[in-house]
């Protein structure tokens, strides 16, 4: 019996720590450049994916110049995880010619302290040539909404 009460606590609370909606602040710095944005997660319903938007920039888009994809995301009591492909046609850009190339993201929030930390993985195209092939590591500083 007591291990049934304890269950059906758990049950009950549980839904308790999943949000609708997370919407921090957040911000990135690099060399002189400090950029301001809103990151927002929506969580899954019945009738739609979990989403992410930068600025409600939908990041699940798809267009004649490539195509993102939010993978996954998985929301816990301390940290939010996000992971995130992106792939893109070859180009011609002022005569030079690239390959097509791809992008893999992965995302984790550290909700009690708002630090954001970036993995991406370039391969190939345009990005490659710009910013480099390979994986970098970035770092930015959020704060989270607090609905009043």
């Amino acid at each position: 019996m007591k291990y049934l009460y304890f269950i059906s606590l758990l049950l009950c609370a549980a839904p308790s720590l999943a949000a609708d909606t997370l919407v921090f602040t957040c911000e990135r710095l690099e060399n002189n450049y400090t950029e301001t944005y809103q990151f927002k997660v929506v969580t899954a319903s019945k009738n739609q994916k979990a989403k992410v938007f930068v600025d409600d920039r939908d990041l699940d888009r798809v267009s004649e110049l490539g195509q993102q994809t939010v993978m996954s995301i998985l929301i816990a009591e301390y940290t939010v995880l996000i992971s995130m492909e992106a792939q893109f046609p070859p180009e011609n850009f002022d005569g030079v010619q690239y390959g097509a190339g791809s992008v893999s993201t992965m995302i984790a929030i550290n909700r009690p302290t708002g630090q954001l930390r970036k993995v991406q993985t370039v391969k190939g195209g345009i990005l490659s040539a710009t910013l480099g092939e390979g994986t970098k590591i970035y770092q930015e500083q959020c704060t989270a909404f607090i609905k009043p």
